[in-house]
């Protein structure tokens, strides 16, 4: 079975101008990776279990912080490179970014060096208006975003590329 994770896609409006809340993932690997790099809270979720449910825990553990709304918009599911299937909701809230706080988790490093370290999940977290957040986003959640706008029914001529 393909790898499955789930994922909230958070949105706010500032000035009456769209933005989404990514987040960067920790570790090594994408310390100096900028754009094409950023992506919703997300993570892998167990055949047993909801993909909603999974996506609400996620956000959690990815950011320290708990979503309160039954408005939750349903995006298409997405696929990334790697073959794993993305589900994602939308929902309207503001959280502090800079004051987000994630899970760690541990690999060997430097490879082949026998020390295992631990990283935070996700290093950082940060709100982006919409023109900002397509360039930051891995190229295969781009969708989400542009979905998100169509589900708003948002012009997207007011939405600056």
């Amino acid at each position: 079975m393909k790898k499955r994770s789930a994922g909230i896609l958070l949105y706010k409006f500032v000035n009456n101008n769209l933005q989404v809340l990514l987040v960067h993932p920790g570790g090594p690997y994408w310390k100096n990776k900028d754009e094409n790099s950023w992506s919703i809270p997300k993570g892998e979720f167990q055949e047993d279990e909801r993909a909603f449910d999974a996506a609400l825990r996620e956000f959690k553990e990815e950011t320290g912080m708990e979503l309160n709304s039954n408005k939750f918009i349903e995006l298409s599911p997405v696929i990334q490179n790697s073959g794993k299937i993305v589900y994602a909701w939308a929902v309207e809230g503001d959280i502090d970014a800079q004051s987000i706080w994630s899970n760690l988790y541990e690999i060997e490093w430097p490879p082949k060096s026998g020390k295992m370290q631990k990283f935070p999940e996700v290093d950082k977290a940060e709100w982006f208006p919409i023109p900002i957040a397509r360039k930051k986003i891995l190229k295969k959640q781009y969708g989400l975003i542009e979905e998100l706008i169509n589900k708003l029914n948002l012009d997207k001529d007011k939405i600056k590329t």
